[in-house]
């Protein structure tokens, strides 16, 4: 299979490097210094679970390079990725398989506007890892997962091959019964951290410790929950109770990188995570006071680094 990774940070860092691993052709789209250590020596992965490193066949900046992919996974952020899908449109085969693993819930919606809806499946990982220098991949904790399916919750062919391809690759892999319930179950998760992290710029462990801050958590999630509802996907409140059964044991000095990239002054997922909110809850006509004002809070900030950074 000729496998295209689209963004080569902490996400399509580890899983490219995984994938690498395998007799699969393996092309990393990448750039600036990164790209250059990785076309030198290949990419390393310092892991818990122990350390590894892989040669792809190909690293390059410029799509004009690249075989059409037979399967393209999107590691980019999920602000980047209308631009990614925009780039690669020309590249690719109209059976090309495109796997995003962005945070958010919208990525799905995004390549749609670009490719056909039938090439498209719904994504998601859980991993914490970042790049530690060029080359580089740095993996802190537990099990990284990718887990997947398809929009229409039907179970087919491509879903085997590609829990087969992840298994060769040694990526811990999980079919989704429904799919876009899982997004909106770890969406609820890292949004309901994220932004509130951004603001007060302590690590998680400060956040629970606090019975002020603890609260504002547990309502930016019931906040969440009720669009989730009124949006036609299947959130409870139990949901809302393993969420922060998560959070409780989380490392106390944990940060989600939405969170890193606030407080470096770097764009950041914000409109994808309590910018999304806002804007759907709006449409519902459903009232959302915390997030409009952690997302007001914060998008002063996020205009400044948009400003100076370019996409």
């Amino acid at each position: 299979m000729n496998i295209l990774v689209y963004g080569i940070g902490g996400v399509g860092g580890y899983f490219g490097a995984k994938l690498a691993t395998t007799e699969h052709h393996i092309t990393f789209i990448a750039r600036g210094a990164h790209m250059e250590a990785i076309i030198r020596n290949g990419i390393s992965v310092n892991s818990i679970l122990g350390d590894f490193h892989s040669h792809p066949n190909l690293v390059t900046d410029d799509l004009n390079e690249i075989q059409a992919p037979d399967l393209v996974i999107f590691g980019v952020k999920s602000w980047q990725l209308a631009d990614a899908a925009k780039n690669l449109k020309p590249y690719v085969k109209p059976d090309t398989i495109f796997l995003p693993l962005q945070n958010g819930v919208r990525n799905s919606e995004i390549l749609i506007e670009y490719f056909s809806s039938q090439q498209i499946l719904g994504g998601l990982c859980n991993l914490i890892s970042y790049i530690e220098a060029p080359g580089v991949i740095q993996h802190t904790d537990f099990v990284p997962t990718i887990t997947f399916g398809e929009l229409t919750k039907k179970k087919t062919k491509r879903l085997k091959a590609l829990s087969k391809l992840f298994d060769q690759a040694d990526i811990k892999n999980i079919i989704a019964e429904d799919i876009q319930r899982e997004i909106w179950k770890k969406f609820l998760f890292i949004c309901t951290i994220s932004g509130l992290g951004g603001l007060t710029r302590v690590p998680i462990g400060k956040m629970r410790d606090s019975r002020y801050l603890s609260e504002i958590m547990k309502n930016t999630a019931n906040e969440i929950l009720f669009l989730a509802q009124a949006k036609g996907i299947n959130l409870s409140t139990d949901d809302v109770a393993k969420v922060f059964k998560i959070i409780a044991d989380q490392d106390p000095e944990s940060t989600a990188s939405t969170q890193r990239d606030l407080m470096n002054g770097r764009p950041s997922e914000l409109e994808t995570f309590n910018g999304y909110v806002v804007h759907e809850a709006q449409k519902e006509n459903i009232s959302v006071p915390v997030n409009t004002f952690i997302y007001e809070c914060l998008s002063p900030m996020e205009r400044m680094a948009r400003e100076k950074t370019p996409s």
